[in-house]
């Protein structure tokens, strides 16, 4: 095969294998998606840059393999990686990340509960200790309070005697 036909074939296969980079890089959002909800405007803006660096990935890939011209058989390759990507690995990849990673999330949560379990046990301990002595600072407060009103009393009928 001549050199120009060789290099139209591995442009071809870099369109696909950049369709397959695309599908795949928008599944680990969708990935994301799943475990953390989002609202309409985060989702959109995610969707806005993804597809914004996407922009910027395909036009260098064009302007390296082609000189930034657009060829159809590229959009087409890259229409046929997302194709074969979606067909063969997409539903299955999907599913099976996201529940694997919300298990680890969920293994990784309940550890931490366990670890922080005696924290929890101090923290509580500390607050009961801090409320008992308040109680009793408190109790000793009023006592000081009464001994001096008291003390006032005796103050002024000493005073109003003389």
């Amino acid at each position: 095969m001549s050199q120009e036909i060789m290099q139209e074939i591995t442009f071809f296969i870099h369109s696909a294998f950049m369709g397959l980079i695309i599908t795949f890089a928008y599944d680990w959002i969708r990935m994301l998606r799943r475990l953390f909800k989002h609202g309409k405007v985060f989702m959109s803006v995610e969707d806005l840059l993804f597809w914004l660096i996407c922009g910027i990935g395909v036009f260098y890939m064009l302007y390296r393999e082609n000189d930034g011209t657009l060829r159809w058989f590229a959009v087409l390759g890259a229409a046929m990686g997302m194709f074969f990507y979606k067909i063969v690995i997409r539903d299955v990849f999907v599913n099976v990340m996201s529940t694997f990673i919300h298990k680890i999330m969920w293994f990784l949560s309940r550890v931490l509960q366990i670890v922080l379990k005696p924290l929890k046990c101090l923290i509580f301990a500390g607050k009961t200790f801090v409320l008992h002595i308040k109680k009793k600072l408190k109790k000793c407060k009023e006592f000081i309070k009464k001994r001096l009103t008291v003390c006032i009393k005796t103050i002024r009928m000493v005073l109003c005697k003389h």
